[in-house]
């Protein structure tokens, strides 16, 4: 009955799943035909074999991968350096929609949106050169700052203790505008009755936002930091290597870019597949402990 019921569903409804269609052949070419390669990790990859021909060493490349005295340092930074990212920088769309929201002008609120979204355009080569000319310890903006109120300039870039700051902070300036977009719409999805009403009641602004807005965006809230999770581990590769210099490499030094040199500079593509690996089941593991987590304190799931 029920495969008679689908079949039922897509004669009604053959023009959606066309629709659909191309959607559906781009993901299973680009995302699950790839999987089949993933068994790279597990053999010792040389391409005049090829994947098949290549010979199986099982868990050889995991266990040499924890067992090399960096795996450490390259698993801490990446953790740290997304915690910090997450901890610091998921509230500040969230703050930030529900500023933009709660503008009455139309016009002010347009282009305070274009704003704080064009950050998102500029591409990680210019923002990484943005960030070099503004922290230069010679020409820079804050060293004229420093050494204007009589301080000492800074080598930003070759402080090693600087380098998580400048990243996340630069990371926030650029995406947070474009993340805020999904809840200012969930917000302009709220009944205006619920204002006039809060406002007739004497509700101060604070109060609106507590009681109206906040409740309406916890589901998405809830979802987007579940999927946050899942990417403790990824890496920003192409910005740490933009970032990364002499000085701060001893924190810049993350997974992604280990994988880069590895893997592209001397082709050991088994060994970094393995850690690629490595990192996609932690991301997923942590996005079911995660939505569990949720699940058990009654919140809006994934699952």
């Amino acid at each position: 009955m029920r495969k008679v019921a689908i079949g039922r569903n897509i004669r009604n409804n053959w023009q959606l799943y066309i629709f659909v269609l191309p959607a559906l052949v781009y993901i299973i070419i680009f995302n699950y035909l790839p999987i089949y390669g993933v068994q790279i990790a597990f053999r010792n990859y040389r391409a005049v074999d090829g994947i098949t021909g290549s010979v199986w060493v099982g868990l050889q490349h995991f266990r040499t991968f924890f067992e090399t005295f960096y795996s450490t340092r390259l698993i801490v930074n990446t953790f740290l350096l997304n915690f910090y990212g997450l901890l610091i920088g998921f509230p500040i769309p969230i703050i930030l929609a529900i500023l933009i929201n709660s503008l009455r002008n139309r016009h002010f609120k347009k282009i305070t949106q274009t704003v704080v979204y064009v950050p998102h355009f500029i591409s990680t080569v210019v923002l990484a050169g943005m960030i070099y000319i503004f922290l230069s310890p010679v020409n820079g903006v804050f060293n004229k700052m420093i050494t204007g109120l009589g301080g000492q300039a800074i080598f930003f870039m070759n402080e090693q203790s600087w380098f998580r700051t400048i990243f996340i902070t630069s990371g926030i300036w650029q995406g947070a505008g474009w993340s805020s977009i999904l809840y200012i719409a969930a917000l302009a999805g709220v009944d205006q009755e619920l204002y006039e009403a809060a406002t007739i009641d004497g509700a101060t602004k604070f109060q609106k936002v507590k009681h109206i807005d906040f409740p309406h965006i916890i589901p998405i809230i809830t979802m987007m930091l579940i999927l946050s999770c899942g990417s403790l581990l990824a890496s920003s590769t192409d910005k740490a290597l933009l970032l990364q210099t002499s000085g701060n490499i001893s924190r810049s030094d993350i997974i992604g870019t280990f994988v880069y040199n590895m893997g592209l500079t001397r082709g050991q593509f088994s060994f970094t597949a393995a850690i690629g690996l490595m990192v996609n089941v932690v991301n997923f593991v942590m996005i079911l402990a995660v939505n569990k987590i949720v699940k058990i304190m009654k919140g809006e799931t994934l699952l």
